[in-house]
């Protein structure tokens, strides 16, 4: 695995750790605002996902045509 690869999951991972300790902090508080904030940060999250793999498929793709 490439340090690039590496650093890149190490960020989503600590993303969603943050993410996941907000969503925690929100249901202990008992915040609707906190929860509904981690959630939508959550979906964002994972939307970018996508997005990111749909790029990369798409990129993999376009060289292999070139080739």
């Amino acid at each position: 695995m490439s340090s690039r690869q590496f650093l890149s999951r190490l960020i989503i991972f600590g993303f969603m750790i943050l993410v996941g300790f907000a969503l925690a902090m929100g249901i202990y508080y008992k915040s609707f605002m906190g929860i509904s904030l981690a959630l939508i940060s959550l979906g964002a999250g994972i939307y970018f996902l996508q997005i990111v793999a749909k790029a990369r498929r798409e990129m993999q793709e376009a060289r292999e045509e070139l080739v």
